[in-house]
Parts: structure tokens; sequence; C-alpha cells
């Protein structure tokens, strides 16, 4: 059957994924026979729909997974979503307000119940959207963090910690999202430069005319001052130690006293000390036994405690606070000023340092085999630039605020007695229990109460890599056959903004339940950026709608286009032409195809095309262990361009350039056996990264039976090749190559046949590719020696070679261009002989490499020569 003239990738894609789907081919079960290779994915927002960044990092889960299944692996990627508290959260109270429900007027039973019908209506929509991609998830094993088991398991591990007294209750200085009203990690906060304003406040020395001047960002927040610090050698401000300055507008009396901690060169020299609402003041607070008054309410408006503006917003309240001041006369200076301030990483809101009872897991002991595990290798990252940061974090760690103050997500299994105690259990019942037990006394359902915040979405997310196989270990402590199959899993491709909040996570989840890694190598991804280098986002509208470009441009052509550019770790800069180069690179494919499947067949043989296959056969095994090398090390954008150089420059530029017969003229059928042959390697080896386009055509190529799937097939072996071949062929190409330029600089039509004359140790090379010389060159005849009359020349390794023409030479031109060659080559020998010359290079790198540019610095030695002598030839 003859394909169309263009392929259609949207009848492929619908149709193949549909097909894989119906033969279960992306499914796995545990199989002792096989060896597993497994991912979970980092499961996005029940509130996500598909970005660039989603693009990116499961594409390149995708062409892991279907590699490892060609392989022969029983490969396994389990999907799921995230309950993501605060930003479903928010988008369960927007959609009431729309309906003019407000939370506060409705039972948190309620407010749950239309979260899960949220849920069910919107929570897939991103998985659906994966499969447009072509995601080869296992989707019959799709998850949920909040699904029962899930849940489960999360409690149980909370009961775990509490019993192992990790995790405690108490009131610390935590990071509040007024917008969200919920304390958030310290990992959870993003710090951005914004312009800020320095305001000089004048505090008024009670008993006396003098008044001290104090710099502040925050003059909302006065009315919340306890006292004014000074250092206690700066000799300006001795003299006030022990008197009492008054809060403007409120004129409260407020202690002078003295630390170390302040700044003399910052500001006045003068601090403020407002132990609610700032982390430093806290800590001198409680040094100096100060009171501690909060002034903001939940949701960053003030309370009564301030006195005055109750009620206002802070940012509002900052505005008419300064106008106040001003009218006051104690406003004494605005000093423009560049603050690093905290914003939520959910909410954007500016985050407040705030006073709050909240619980804690304890970091310092939990994290050091999570640590080690990552410093000495055994957990990788890639690329491994990020393991200095990981160190930095994991040995800065705090204690990790683990409540929330929301309603949807896991509850805090901890329930409060009358008489002020708490007990934490895996249920109601079970609490009731134990309380029986440890006061003697017999309380009811009725006297126990439940914690009404819920846990930090991460709480359940740090068990993913368990809980997805096996949530009842938590309980039972025992693996059931899937996690004793899957886990550890082997690959975690996520963004390295999460390698704190979600991979180091993981890792110590791993080693505290399992005592092992949960994943071998981390590769992370870079973000995706427009041509500008801004980070994609709605309100910038620079983000495109994935679905719109695979509607474009097709899913392969949008998967190899973003990986165009975009190595481990570094960032992606998106161009639409990447995505357009990609779709090209289908459709060079297809037309490959098409040529083939188009020559007819003759029996009778033709040698001229064995050194061509034999070319070719060892081309296509040293792409192969080049593939190795890049898989092997995470190298997935160079993984891909050795598989286009391969398939676009090396197959269809020259290897069916040499093997095609004349028009209309049939092919022998060795060739075209061993041409279909390569080309179904070329499919198995661009399946990981274009699965639809590879997939169509290994249907058409022969028969096939039903479910017998190229993404099922064995993945190409590398076998031993001759280096030799390739690097003749690399010669004659660059032969080919140079009389292509010479014939478009001098105007010569493609057709008009030419002669050649070559100046050779090595006849035999140019004798074995004379006839393919004669074909792509458009050449009558090789011959060896001087030509006679005008000819150009060039060099190409040691070879000198001539085309004569019939027009009169340009000979200062001519020698121009052997001079500038020259210059270059000078240049390219010096760069290699440096990095011979360098020991520790030669003494680090593999001993093919250093081959390798031992005979690239023979190679342009040789070249310089040759050039020299047709410089002298040219001067005579």
């Amino acid at each position: 059957m003859a394909l169309s003239t263009k392929y259609d990738s949207r009848s492929s894609e619908s149709k193949w994924y549909q097909y894989w789907m119906d033969h279960g081919m992306f499914h796995s079960e545990p199989d002792d026979q096989r060896e597993a290779y497994s991912i979970v994915i980092p499961p996005p927002n029940v509130t996500g729909v598909l970005h660039m960044g989603h693009m990116l990092n499961n594409t390149i889960q995708d062409i892991l997974v279907r590699k490892a299944r060609m392989e022969g692996k029983n490969a396994c990627w389990v999907p799921g979503t995230d309950h993501a508290s605060i930003a479903t959260e928010a988008k369960v109270v927007a959609m009431l307000k729309e309906k003019g429900i407000e939370k506060k007027n409705i039972s948190r039973e309620a407010f749950l119940s239309h979260a899960w019908e949220w849920k069910e209506k919107y929570g897939g929509i991103i998985l659906e959207q994966l499969k447009k991609l072509g995601a080869s998830c296992d989707w019959e094993r799709t998850r949920f963090t909040m699904d029962p088991s899930l849940s489960e398991a999360v409690t149980n591990v909370f009961v775990d910690l509490h019993q192992k007294g990790k995790i405690y209750r108490g009131i610390r200085m935590v990071n509040w999202d007024p917008k969200g009203k919920t304390a958030l990690s310290d990992d959870e906060v993003i710090f951005k430069e914004v312009a800020s304003t320095l305001y000089h406040i004048a505090y008024k020395i009670e008993g006396s005319d003098e008044s001290l001047t104090i710099a502040t960002t925050r003059p909302e927040t006065i009315m919340a001052d306890v006292a004014i610090c000074i250092h206690p050698e700066d000799n300006r401000y001795s003299h006030l130690k022990g008197k009492k300055a008054l809060i403007p507008l409120i004129e409260r009396p407020i202690p002078i006293i003295e630390d170390e901690y302040v700044e003399r060169e910052f500001g006045t020299g003068c601090l403020k000390i407002t132990p609610a609402h700032d982390i430093n003041d806290y800590e001198i607070g409680l040094k100096h036994k100060l009171e501690v008054i909060d002034i903001l309410n939940d949701d960053g408006t003030l309370n009564e405690k301030a006195s005055i503006l109750i009620g206002e917003d802070r940012f509002v309240a900052r505005k008419k606070i300064t106008k106040l001041l001003q009218e006051a006369g104690q406003l004494i200076q605005e000093e423009a000023y560049a603050s690093n301030m905290g914003h939520s990483e959910r909410t954007d809101a500016v985050i407040e340092p705030r006073l709050s009872l909240q619980w804690f897991l304890k970091m310092e002991e939990i994290t050091q085999p999570a640590l080690k595990a990552v410093m000495d290798d055994t957990v990788q990252l890639f690329p491994p630039k990020f393991k200095n940061m990981y160190k930095s974090w994991m040995e800065n760690v705090r204690d990790w605020c683990i409540s929330r103050q929301l309603w949807w997500g896991h509850r805090i299994p901890a329930y409060y007695l009358p008489n002020g105690e708490y007990i934490v259990a895996n249920s109601p019942e079970e609490a009731l229990n134990l309380a029986r037990e440890r006061f003697n006394e017999n309380f009811t359902e009725k006297d126990i109460k439940q914690d009404e915040d819920v846990l930090d979405t991460w709480f359940s997310s740090w068990l993913w890599p368990i809980s997805v196989f096996d949530p009842e270990f938590f309980k039972t402590g025992e693996k059931n056959r899937d996690l004793a199959y899957y886990y550890p899993t082997n690959d975690l491709v996520t963004a390295p903004e999460i390698l704190f909040f979600w991979v180091a996570r993981m890792i110590i989840a791993g080693y505290e339940y399992t005592g092992e890694k949960p994943f071998k190598n981390v590769y992370l991804t870079g973000i995706v950026r427009d041509k500008m280098g801004r980070k994609m986002s709605k309100s910038l509208g620079n983000s495109p709608d994935p679905l719109a470009l695979i509607d474009t441009y097709g899913a392969d052509g949008v998967r190899t286009g973003m990986l165009f550019s975009s190595p481990a770790g570094n960032d992606l800069p998106f161009d639409e032409k990447l995505v357009e180069q990609g779709r090209n690179f289908c459709n060079k494919i297809w037309n490959a195809y098409r040529l083939i499947e188009g020559w007819e067949v003759t029996p009778t043989a033709n040698p001229t095309t064995k050194t061509a296959i034999a070319w070719f056969e060892s081309r296509l095994q040293q792409s192969l262990d080049e593939l190795s090398d890049h898989f092997e090390k995470f190298r997935i954008s160079d993984a891909l361009m050795t598989v286009y150089k391969l398939v676009w420059d090396d197959f269809c530029s020259w290897y069916l350039e040499m093997i095609k017969p004349a028009y209309q003229a049939p092919i022998d059928e060795y060739t075209k056996a061993r041409t279909v042959s390569f080309f179904e390697d070329l499919l198995k080896i661009l399946h990981p990264f274009m699965p639809f386009i590879t997939e169509e055509l290994w249907q058409q190529i022969g028969v096939r039976k039903d479910g017998e799937a190229l993404m099922l097939s064995p993945w190409p072996k590398s076998s031993s090749y001759d280096e030799h071949i390739v690097s003749e062929a690399q010669q004659i190409f660059e032969v080919i190559s140079q009389i292509r330029n010479i014939r478009a600089s001098k105007g010569l039509s493609p057709k008009l046949p030419l002669q050649l004359y070559i100046h050779t140790e090595n006849r035999s090379l140019y004798a074995r590719y004379d006839e393919i010389i004669k074909k792509l060159a458009t050449i009558t005849s090789v011959n060896f020696g001087d030509p006679e009359g005008n000819a150009v020349s060039f060099v190409v390794k040691a070879d000198e070679i001539y085309i004569p023409m019939k027009e009169e030479i340009d000979l200062e031109q001519e020698k121009e261009d052997l001079l500038k060659e020259l210059e270059y080559t000078k240049g390219f020998l010096n760069s290699v002989s440096k990095k011979l010359a360098n020991e520790k290079f030669v003494s680090n790198a593999p001993e093919a490499v250093v081959e390798k540019e031992k005979k690239k610095m023979a190679d342009a030695r040789s070249k310089l020569n040759a050039l020299e002598e047709s410089l002298r030839k040219l001067e005579q």
C-alpha cells in the first residue's frame, strides 16, 4: 500500500495510542523472569493543566520508559496526581464565591463535599492531556495522594514519627501566608528582590525633648514594638541606656535595651524590636524576656491590639500610617531601598513571620542517611552540580513545619481532650481507647476533638515511591509483591526547584522506612523559558498552549522540538521554530520511507552498493555506542541529536543517495533488503523520542501480526564496527561537499560534469569510492596527478584535490582561500596540542578519547603540510 505524500499526525496519534492501550502494552505486573524498571511520575496538582514544564518533564520520562521496555525490562511508569492543599482549596473557595457561598459560612463537611466534587470534575484533566503527548504510563496504576489507602499511609507515618519523638507540637515563629491563611515551611517561601522604602521615624524619649530616629521598612508594625535596641558599644546612644521611648502615634512607652545583634552601620544604628513580626526580633525578645504583641489577623489586616487603623490591610495601613506620621512631624525621611522579600510559593502573597502553635518534624537526625546517600552517589544527581546545593540545604535544614490551616488535605490525627492533653492515634476510636487507658477516665466520643489542621501536601508526596506500590507497608512493615519488585525505583525526572520540597524528603522517607534509597538516579530538568529568557507564565502571556502545539506540529514534533536544546539542569530557551524543526524531521523520515517503498526490485546484484552498505552498518553501530553512552550519562538531548544526525545526515543525505538507482530504474534485492533492515533499526532507536510516526511506519513495513508493536520490539544491540571505514567515508564526504561548494561559489550547475585530479598516498581509498564520488559530485573521471591548465584546488586531510576549469582562475582569490584555511587549521592544531599537553586531561580522560585527539592532531598536521604545498605551487 502506497503511503500518502504527507504524514498525518492527528490520525496516527489517536490510532496508535488507542492500539497500545487496547493491547495493554503500558501495564506491568511483577515478573521475576525480567528485570524491573520503574519510574514514579512527579504527581502534578489536581488543579493543573498541561504546561511546557510538564511537557519537557514527561517527554523525558517517556523516553526512558519506552527505551527500557525495548531493552526487555519490565517497565512500570506509575502516574498520579497530588491533592495540592493550598492551590485546590483556593480553587474551591473561588468556585464557591462565584455561587455566592463563603467558606466561613459552611461546615467543614460541606466544604469537603464541594472539594471532592471539584476534584472529580477537573482533577484528571492533566493526566488525559499527557496521553496526547504519548506518555506510556501504566494508567491502571493511577494514584491520587488522597486515595483512602494513601491517606491511611500518611496517618500511619504521622503516628509512627510522633511515637518516635520526631514529631512535636509547639509555638514557633513560622512563615504565614495571609492569602492562603496558613503556615508554610521554609522551602515554600520564594525570596524576590522588590523595590521598597526605608522609613526614618522619630521616637520621642520619655521625659525629655530628645528623640531617637529608627529606620524601618514596615512602619505599620510600630504598634507591635516592645523595645528599642542599640549596640552596647555605640557611644552615640549610650546615654539612653535604661530610658524609655514612646511609640509614635500611640505614645506607649517601651524600654531601650542593648544587644550586639544591632548593626551600627545600618540605617540609624537603632533597631525597633517587634517579636511578633520578625524572626530575628523574636530571638532577641526571648533573650531579653520581652513581651510579644501580635497586631495582625490571619488575613493580614490589623487587629484590636494595633489600637489604630483596625481592620485595614497591612499594605493599606502602611500608606495611611506614613501619612499620619508625616502629619505628626515624626516621619523624618523616606529612602528608596531594595528589599529581599519572602513570597508564598503557592499564592505569591508576601509572607508574614508569625508566632503560631504548629506541628513540626525534627529534621537534624532524620536527614543524615539522605545526605550521605547523595554525597557518596548512592543516589546520583544529574547534573552533579546540584550536589553542593543539596548538601548546603541538608546541613542547614530547620525543623519542618508540617501543619496547614486548611480543610482540604490529610487531617492531623491528633485528638484533644477536656483536660488539655492530646492523643495521637490512627482513628478516633483508637484515640478514645488510648485516652481512657492513659488517664484512667471514662471519656466519651463527645470528649475528643480532632485537630482542625491538615498536613503539608509534601508530607504525603514524600512517601510517593513507596505508597504508590504498597500503602499498607506503613502499617505492616512487610513489603507486598509490587514493592518488593519495583522498589527502589530506577530514575526520577523532576525540576530543580523541588529538589528540597520533594526529592530530598523522598530520600529521607525512603531510608527512614525501608532502609534504602527510593531511586538510583535523579535527572533534573531545566526551566522552560521564552526566547527572551523569561520564565513562562500566564501573567506574561508568553507560554504557548501545549495542546495547540501538538495539534499544529504533532506530538512527535513537539517532543523532539523541546529536546533540541534542553540539556539537564540548564534552562530551555523555547522557540516555536524548534518544534517546527521537529515536524520537519517527521516529514524527512516519512519521505525517506516513501522513497524506499517506491523502489522496484531486480534480482540482479549490484556490487557498487556494497561499499555504502558496509559504511552505514559501521556508522549505525558507532551511533548505537554513542547513544548508549549518552543515555548512561542522562544526556537525553545529546542522545536525540545523535539519532537526528544519523537519520538526517548519514542515512538520508548520504546513504540513500549512494544507493539510489537511476530514475525509474530498479534496485537490487540485497541492497533493498539491507536498506529496509537499516530503516527498521532507525525506527527502533527513534521510537522513544518519536513514538507515533515510528509505530505508523513500523506497521507499514512487511506484515505485522496484531499486537506486534514497535514499542515492544527489541532495542538494537550494538556490535563491533570498523572505525576505519567510518573515517574513510567521512573523508570522501568532505571531498564531495567541497566540490559542491565550489560549484555553488562558481555558479556551476550541479549537473555540469567535472573532472577530478588528486595528489594522495592513498589511491586505493579513491578507487573504492570512485563510483560514489562520480555519482554524488557529478564527476566524469577521478584521476591521479596534476591537471593541465587552470584548476581550483582544496585540501582534505593530506590530499590535494584539483578541479580543472575552462575559464581563468582568480589566483588572488584562490590564494586568499588557501590562507584562510591555513590559519584555521593552525588554530585547530594549536587547540588540540594544548589539550594533549594538559596532563590532567591525558591522565583522566578515557584512552579512546585521548587516542581520538591524537588522531585529530596528526590529521591537522598532514593537512597543514598539504595546504602549504598547495600555496607554494600557486605562488610559482
